[in-house]
């Protein structure tokens, strides 16, 4: 039953790749707008500007690029473009908060702005653009600084973004004055509401991605450890639940999956299969003051570890998470090129909703699959992040996965270098929008086009 990802029905050379998969694909779409109806849009058309290919009738701008003067003023648009969300604003605008994934080796880091910066030896962060109804550009500026590692995150339903550090470094690490490892509050549209305040409670580890049930405000995250003892799947339960801008600074409740005789997620690999009564095991210290969550003593019945949790978000009455890859040799108790799982809160259910299996070809497209959303299409939009030519990826119900963006591989051409993996995909508010970032070099793309 686990589906392999070169499985691969080529159109027009190797422009266009439509991949069936085993499994039960309908599952990934609760909550969509729409059923995705064909195998997408057609094959990729080459840019000639070199850099971004996509089918015939879609277009993109730039919107952004690292090392460009942001409009702001404040300093030059950072590197490592990665998570990013897009928000409503007003007379039609649209606001996108960008995570910036620096280290301390960052190339470009974010500026540092009073009010906005946690730790100033810290060179991630977020930065916010202003855009119009035609995706023009209205303002870039900071929305937070001094913050390490931003990776993914996720939306709130009030309308700002979750900020995700993937790092553990405790102050004197790496030259930083503060601990990281935490979650930020970032509203795009007016950054100093939300500041610089780490969320403590919601835990320190190597945060990843977060999706919030917008029925009970449950905040779920996924910890991205890609060495053993590998990650944990966490909830948080907010002592104000949807309670708008501020809110989780009030505190709450951070637990961690038991599933009851799976001590590792990489074992199972058949799609379908299902877990009842799932288990939410306090964390013993989230703040990780002595041991890192992941090593902390959750008793003799033990905890559930994945290796590689990232994409999180919320569809129907389910979350659903993505484990990109496990490797045996890595100490996974199996190994895959990708999970996809769902829970049902009112069931305490799991289900494995696909897995992809182990290839040698790394040459051809699909490799881990990372960030992740759903389309107001009805699609799955997918970030690949591995070898070779990158792409995002569309999912249809009916397990066709095709290529709806490729990154351009000229390289050595100063214009158009090699890039790296795509991040960030995201939706403007209307649906007529596709929002991704290349990570390096950082640029922004607004796509558009026949959405359907």
């Amino acid at each position: 039953m686990s589906a392999t990802r070169r499985q691969i029905l080529s159109r027009t050379g190797a422009s266009v790749a439509g991949i069936a998969f085993a499994g039960a694909f309908s599952e990934l779409f609760a909550g969509s707008a729409a059923a995705s109806g064909g195998a997408g849009y057609g094959p990729l058309v080459a840019d000639p500007a070199g850099l971004l290919d996509l089918p015939a009738g879609f277009r993109y701008k730039v919107l952004s690029r690292q090392g460009d003067p942001l409009r702001s003023g404040e300093g030059l648009v950072p590197s490592n473009h990665d998570g990013m969300g897009a928000f409503a604003g007003r007379r039609g605008r649209v606001h996108l908060v960008r995570n910036h994934e620096n280290r301390v080796t960052g190339k470009i880091g974010v500026p540092t702005v009073e009010g906005l910066t946690y730790d100033p030896a810290a060179k991630g962060g977020c930065t916010a653009l202003e855009l119009d109804g035609r995706n023009n550009v209205l303002g870039e500026r900071v929305a937070i600084a001094g913050t390490a590692v931003n990776c993914a995150g996720g939306p709130t339903p009030w309308g700002t973004w979750l900020t995700c550090e993937e790092t553990e470094d405790r102050a004197g690490t790496n030259g930083y004055t503060k601990d990281h490892g935490f979650i930020f509050e970032v509203d795009g549209a007016d950054p100093h509401r939300t500041g610089a305040v780490p969320l403590t409670a919601m835990g320190r580890f190597q945060h990843e991605a977060i999706a919030i049930d917008p029925h009970s405000g449950i905040v779920y995250e996924t910890e991205d450890a890609f060495e053993k003892p590998f990650g944990l799947f966490y909830r948080f339960l907010p002592h104000k639940p949807l309670g708008g801008h501020g809110s989780l600074r009030a505190g709450g409740a951070l637990e961690a999956m038991r599933v009851p005789g799976v001590p590792d997620l990489s074992v199972i690999q058949e799609t379908g299969a299902s877990f009842d009564g799932v288990e939410w095991v306090p964390v013993p210290d989230p703040q990780a003051a002595e041991t890192p969550i992941r090593l902390q003593d959750f008793g003799p019945k033990g905890i559930t570890h994945a290796q590689k949790l990232e994409g999180c978000y919320w569809g129907g009455r389910a979350v659903y998470f993505v484990s990109s890859f496990a490797r045996a040799k890595d100490g996974s108790a199996g190994t895959h090129f990708g999970q996809v799982w769902k829970y049902e809160p009112h069931r305490r259910r799991l289900t494995l909703v696909v897995v992809f299996g182990p290839s040698t070809d790394i040459q051809l497209p699909g490799e881990s699959p990372d960030n992740i959303c759903l389309a107001p299409s009805g699609g799955l939009m997918v970030c690949e992040d591995g070898d070779g030519a990158q792409h995002v990826y569309g999912l249809s119900r009916k397990g066709e996965v095709y290529a709806v963006a490729r990154g351009a591989q000229n390289i050595g051409t100063p214009d158009a270098p090699e890039w790296g993996e795509f991040a960030g995909v995201t939706f403007s508010p209307d649906g007529q929008t596709m929002y991704v970032n290349c990570y390096t070099p950082g640029t922004t793309f607004a796509v558009t086009g026949p959405w359907c």
